[in-house]
């Protein structure tokens, strides 16, 4: 099979043009992510790549354009090459000799469900506009999923409102197209003006306007990378546009055929940007946080971070691997089954993954927990219990922790309960907290070796490299092993990264290793840990626009910087 067919599929195709929106993933529509999970093929941009696979389903055939920087570094303004990148009828890294419609087409008519991704909305992509009128000349069924456009998303996240209340009219320019009588109509216009061309275009372009009868001092704001945590914005004129990325050395660059926006207008916020700005003002903007916890672990914390505007980067510390003697664990899993426990206790969720493994390899399922109270240590640990299909009896009420799971534990009542005995999975390092307090309460304990924890293999060189040079805006250290186990495998983070620890003891680890702790928890939850980075990244930020100080990361300190004690 050559690695540009695609496998047949059902008898009838269809084709979804559907509009990525301008890179935040967040922006996608419910009937964008419908479409993905149900696409045999998806052929997208380079740009939307990551955006739109994610919600793909396992096993659909990728196709991104990989479009010739020589000859059309825009998307949008030529017929891009393509390249297989993921599938199981292609061959990965294969370029593919033929431009998108042809392979829209072929897969849409062998009865594939086709979805081609494009930047912003498909309304405003004449490739898009080109495959479309193909589909309805070939009879090939086709429908649109719009998205929001880049011109219209972007200024949006850049804090500049197209329109005041006076209801400014507003003119959409694409600067690599746009014809001199186009600059002269929107020249003789005194509304807002969105123009979407290249950073190393930007200055051409505000020309063109001064030239069609703007005023040089009318207002400007350009925006790169808009809506993902790579987002900058300038402020300038369209006279002093050119000296302002001059001077905060945009340009001259190899990147200066970037995509961006530009907004230009008396009345188009842009001088009230500073009190508008959203997204770039979040708390950790732009911050690249290292996690040293798997993906499935840090879940829900990468989620929080996001939030305050930070790049997350997982990096396991620890590798789960079974106990080294199985029969103690099978043992307890069939006392499971005959009645031996009251209650099984899980306090990871790597205990419920080992619990279920020895389930399957049985050929157990949910249904084995029937009469046995189950206790989970917090709400992520009770997740993975309701995705294997059991509900907790009792989740602590309070600290999510041994400790907070004991307040909450019933003792043991020779009347009400007719066992006495608690199963308890967990890691081989676990402390003994949770086993002497069931024990003061009255209960026998079965403690049991689920799973072993040993030190994860080093990450790839240029996270190691990123994290001794500085490459890192902060590090989050949810225990002491996690500190032990980083410095091991990847080294000590350089002395600019802010450091921020779940608790004393951890803080106290990570000193001993000679690293200065800047952010604590005020209690143990990574939550609360992720909010108190929040807290330390505003008061910097605060700190530094009232200095009159330009709003930097950690990681853009001069090398070597001393950094200061923070009393969190």
């Amino acid at each position: 099979m050559s690695p540009t067919t695609l496998p047949a599929g059902p008898e009838h195709g269809h084709v979804t043009f559907l509009g990525a929106g301008p890179g935040d993933p967040g922006l996608l529509t419910l009937r964008a992510v419908e479409a993905l999970a149900n696409a045999d093929v998806l052929v997208a941009e380079h740009e939307v790549l990551d955006v739109v696979r994610t919600h793909a389903r396992a096993g659909v055939a990728v196709v991104h354009t990989d479009p010739d920087p020589s000859s059309n570094p825009v998307p949008g303004t030529g017929t891009p090459q393509l390249t297989v990148v993921d599938g199981k009828s292609a061959t990965v890294g294969v370029p593919v000799v033929r431009d998108a419609a042809h392979l829209v087409m072929e897969a849409a008519r062998s009865g594939r469900r086709v979805v081609r991704a494009v930047t912003g909305d498909p309304g405003l992509d004449t490739d898009a506009a080109a495959e479309m009128l193909a589909c309805a000349a070939a009879g090939v069924p086709f429908e649109v999923v719009p998205g929001i456009a880049s011109a219209v998303g972007v200024p949006a996240y850049a804090g500049v409102p197209l329109r005041d209340a006076e209801g400014t009219d507003v003119r959409f320019v694409d600067a690599r197209t746009a014809s001199g009588r186009c600059w002269t109509e929107v020249g003789a216009s005194d509304g807002t003006v969105v123009v979407s061309t290249t950073l190393d275009a930007v200055a051409a372009a505000a020309g063109e306007l001064v030239s069609a009868g703007r005023k040089p001092d009318t207002p400007m704001t350009v925006t790169v990378a808009g809506t993902t945590t790579r987002q900058r914005t300038w402020s300038a004129t369209l006279g002093t546009v050119a000296q302002t990325l001059k001077q905060a050395k945009v340009l001259p660059s190899p990147d200066g055929g970037r995509p961006v926006i530009a907004v230009v207008g008396e009345r188009s916020a842009a001088a009230q940007r500073d009190q508008l700005s959203w997204f770039e003002s979040k708390p950790l903007f732009g911050w690249k946080v290292l996690v040293p916890r798997t993906k499935e672990q840090a879940a829900s914390l990468s989620d929080q971070l996001r939030s305050y505007g930070a790049v997350p980067h997982e990096v396991p510390t620890i590798a789960v691997e079974p106990p080294r003697t199985p029969q103690q664990m099978e043992r307890a899993v069939k006392g499971l089954v005959t009645g031996r426990y009251e209650w099984i206790a899980f306090t990871s969720v790597n205990a419920v993954k080992a619990v279920r493994e020895k389930f399957e390899e049985y050929g157990l399922d949910a249904r084995a927990f029937a009469g046995i109270k189950v206790a989970a240590v917090g709400e992520q640990t009770a997740r993975a219990l309701i995705a294997f299909g059991v509900k907790p009896d009792l989740v602590p009420s309070g600290e999510q922790s041994a400790a907070g799971l004991l307040e909450d534990w019933p003792p043991y009542d020779p009347v009400f309960d007719p066992i006495d005995r608690v199963f308890l999975p967990r890691a081989d390092i676990a402390t003994e907290t949770l086993v002497a307090g069931l024990i003061e309460l009255g209960w026998e304990v079965d403690d049991v070796t689920a799973y072993r924890t040993v030190r994860a293999s080093p990450p790839p060189a240029e996270t190691r490299e990123a994290i001794k040079g500085g490459g890192f805006d902060a590090v989050l250290f949810t225990s002491s092993s996690t500190v032990r186990n980083l410095v091991g495998i990847a080294g000590k983070p350089h002395n600019v990264t802010v450091i921020a620890c779940i608790g004393p003891a951890t803080a106290k680890t990570a000193e001993e290793h000679g690293l200065r702790v800047d952010v604590m928890a005020p209690e143990p939850s990574v939550h609360k840990l992720a909010e108190a980075l929040a807290d330390f990244g505003l008061r910097r930020r605060a700190a530094a626009l009232e200095a009159g100080d330009p709003v930097t990361r950690p990681s853009e300190r001069r090398p070597g910087a001393r950094r200061r004690r923070s009393t969190t």
